[in-house]
């Protein structure tokens, strides 16, 4: 085949199993065989439409076989795949839309408002409105010429060609697109079938929203290029994960450490069948080993990794064999990955050490959509700098100690949220937990805890603070404790401290 890229994997993949269940979606199954369908009548509708090399489609909805549909199609095209966080606003999704110049947007009927007013909007490129419902399915189902199943597109793309702009969050200034190539994204999928030994007969949940690139392309992807099922579910609800688990014999989930700490804290935890889990796979931050320890204990292989938007993700990986000795670090590089910690003359940190994280790789994303002064701040070289500090061991493993631009400095001493909130979340009565930096007369900045308390739960700030007491030294200890519902999160899962800092970083 002259296409190398993402778009030619129905096709590849229906070669050696065409009978497999390739997506489950709530009681609907879709074979690999269907899937090239789909895929091929698909991007002939699209192409009619006048999606051509280059061009980027754009989508948005929650979790569904549809959104892969669109992107394999796009690809096939030599088109470029924007997945979009349903959870924005019309003007959050205008602006995105107007800055990667999406022509075509395919969207939930749910969000029929949302699209009309982005492509409303004269910033926007867009000309075409395609709704999921009757008339995807037209496009998706309509005959070939014949009123047979079109040959495959076969474009020339090639695995430096770009595939999908995925925008990150935002959380300092305007999201940015970074755009990964067919190339980024592939070597990623190579990576986790290495990393993790995922098998054809693998049967994997994807709770976690696909505009993410985790829940795209650290499982959903190589799945699909591995041959096994993908599960996929609109939202992600504790009870009802636990649920799907039993009724599907799920083998591999992906979370973040909320999601893994909401499924334990579930009334249903206890007794639910989780013994077709063969690994867990958890990342978008670091990790209380409070959490990990509660899959450990249930003979879970719990495995870490650590990776960002603009490395595809996947960057640090701690596989099955070192999951319990190892508990709290990243683990070591992937395959065909490289990663560092160094000081800020770019030299290597000693074990016990922290510096900042820097990839390279065929993983690492060609550039921010549009924005090489953007692109040219975190990339030295061949290197991508991640702006997170880490601290690696005589072993070489990597434990993640905190974003740069969260340390607080306090009295001329570094201290990490992270680790403050890993030994708040040892608290039997804290649900979830975030540190922030305000200002202090004294010291110049101190922390302050931001604490969901678990359900009943009559925890106060003096508890807390004499729960910490002996645990950290003075210096790391919060000095204030605030109490909230709930933390703000972005779609990846992350907490928003941004926010946080806006709401509760005064006196």
């Amino acid at each position: 085949m002259r296409d190398q890229g993402l778009g030619s994997w129905p096709v590849r993949r229906r070669r050696l199993s065409p009978g497999h269940v390739a997506f489950a979606h709530g009681d609907a199954r879709r074979t690999y065989a269907e899937l090239d369908d789909r895929t091929r009548r698909l991007a002939a509708a699209l192409r009619d439409l006048g999606v051509d090399r280059g061009d980027r489609v754009a989508y948005l909805g929650p979790n569904d076989p549809t959104l892969l549909e669109t992107l394999f199609a796009t690809a096939a095209l030599g088109g470029v795949f924007v997945p979009l966080n349903w959870r924005l606003t019309a003007p959050e999704l205008t602006y995105i839309a107007a800055d990667c110049g999406a022509t075509l947007l395919v969207h939930a009927a749910a969000m029929a408002d949302a699209a009309g007013a982005v492509a409303g909007d004269r910033s926007t490129a867009l000309r075409h409105l395609v709704e999921l419902g009757p008339a995807f399915e037209d496009m998706a189902t309509g005959g070939g010429a014949g009123g047979g199943v079109p040959a495959p597109v076969d474009a020339p793309v090639a695995l430096d060609d770009a595939a999908v702009i995925i925008y990150t969050s935002g959380t300092t200034g305007r999201p940015k697109g970074a755009t990964l190539s067919h190339g980024n994204i592939t070597w990623n999928c190579v990576n986790v079938l290495i990393d993790t030994d995922l098998a054809s007969d693998e049967v994997a949940l994807v709770c976690a929203p696909l505009f993410h690139v985790a829940a795209l392309n650290m499982v959903s992807l190589p799945m699909v290029m591995k041959g096994g099922t993908v599960v996929l579910t609109g939202a992600f609800d504790p009870e009802a994960a636990l649920g799907l688990i039993a009724r599907h014999r799920v083998t591999v989930m992906f979370g973040v450490p909320s999601m893994f700490n909401a499924m334990a804290q579930a009334p249903a935890f206890a007794t639910a069948d989780l013994s077709s889990l063969r690994r867990l796979l958890c990342g978008g931050a670091p990790v209380p080993l409070s959490t990990i320890r509660t899959y450990l204990d249930r003979g879970i292989p719990f495995l870490q990794g650590y990776g960002m938007t603009e490395t595809s993700p996947g960057a640090l990986f701690l596989g099955a064999e070192r999951s319990a000795d190892k508990a709290g670090t990243a683990g070591v590089a992937s395959f065909f990955t490289d990663v560092r910690v160094v000081r800020p003359d770019g030299s290597e940190v000693a074990p016990g050490e922290k510096g900042e994280v820097v990839v390279a790789g065929p993983n690492v994303m060609r550039g921010y959509w549009n924005r090489p002064d953007a692109t040219a701040e975190v990339m030295d070289g061949e290197w991508f700098r991640s702006g997170d500090v880490a601290v690696v061991d005589d072993d070489g493993y990597v434990a993640i100690v905190d974003r740069m631009k969260d340390v607080i400095i306090s009295g001329g001493e570094n201290v990490y949220p992270a680790e403050v909130e890993d030994v708040i979340y040892s608290h039997p009565d804290v649900a979830e937990c975030a540190v922030i930096g305000v200002a202090d007369e004294r010291w110049g900045e101190v922390g302050r805890a931001i604490v969901v308390r678990r359900a009943g739960a009559a925890l106060d700030e003096a508890g807390l603070l004499a729960h910490l007491d002996g645990r950290l030294a003075r210096f790391k200890l919060p000095r204030s404790v605030m109490f909230t519902d709930r933390l703000p999160r972005s779609g990846a899962g992350k907490v928003l401290k941004a926010e946080l800092r806006e709401v509760f970083g005064t006196a």
